[in-house]
């Protein structure tokens, strides 16, 4: 009872200190699979709980006014687990990009839906599915949703770098002027991502697993490790993480204001 009163008033609070917000949020989200099997849940219901939790953090991260969040929704490496979770994941993800077409809060608030990732690697069905969602909102600017299926970091950057040869062997690029602007340019199919700020991993373990290596890793995003499972993950979780990155600005002014 006395935490249900003081939780409000904990939120507010932490939306005080938050003076810098992050444009571009990513997020790993863990644990759902441990979240089920603690709570005696099956498998599918712990994802499905995930994905229900992505909305409620979707939602949030608007109103706080983060324009731009990638989700690390299922990696290269997942392609490994069991026949009977890959296939109800895939049909979760499909179930959730279909709701897309017709969801009010996205088309109200002007938000564009890409995937990023191995787009080879997906079923045909599920991939139809997404590149409708993507059509869909394609002309949306306000905020942006990226899903990182089928993603592995390395693996993005191979392709940003087969890319990247290919112009060079039909003569539209000259190797001369490749740079570091040349190359995030071609990852992710081009999609515009812009540099991460924050990134968020779930589900008590601290690593980053080859999530966005150039645009977080190169760029000295942020990052908040925290315990709970991402079906449990909550505003205060959120606004946690964001006082990390407002700190990490403010250490940069000050030691702008000494040099």
């Amino acid at each position: 009872m006395l935490r249900s009163r003081l939780e409000p008033l904990y939120e507010r609070y932490l939306q005080w200190q938050v003076k810098h917000i992050p444009r571009h949020v990513a997020v790993i989200q863990d644990g759902n699979r441990r979240f089920a099997q603690e709570q005696g849940l099956d498998t599918a219901l712990g994802h499905r709980l995930g994905a229900d939790a992505t909305e409620q953090v979707l939602d949030w991260a608007c109103e706080l006014g983060v324009r731009h969040i990638t989700l690390y929704t299922f990696s290269t490496e997942n392609f490994r687990r069991n026949k009977d979770e890959l296939a109800s994941l895939f049909a979760l993800f499909q179930e959730k990009f279909l709701a897309i077409l017709t969801d009010e809060r996205v088309h109200k608030n002007h938000i564009r839906v890409q995937m990023i990732g191995d787009r080879s690697l997906l079923p045909d069905d599920l991939l139809e599915t997404i590149e409708a969602a993507e059509r869909a909102t394609l002309h949306y600017t306000n905020y942006y949703l990226n899903i990182a299926l089928a993603y592995g970091g390395r693996n993005e950057i191979v392709h940003a770098a087969r890319s990247i040869l290919g112009e060079v062997k039909l003569g539209t690029l000259d190797p001369g002027t490749i740079s570091t602007t040349t190359v995030e340019s071609h990852l992710n199919r081009g999609a515009p991502i812009p540099p991460v700020d924050l990134i968020i991993r779930t589900g008590n373990d601290c690593r980053t697993s080859n999530f966005l290596p150039w645009l977080a890793n190169g760029h000295e995003s942020a990052v908040y490790f925290c315990a709970p499972y991402w079906p449990a993950f909550r505003r205060i979780d959120l606004l946690r993480a964001m006082r990390v990155y407002d700190q990490r600005m403010l250490l940069k002014e000050r030691a702008g204001r000494r040099s």
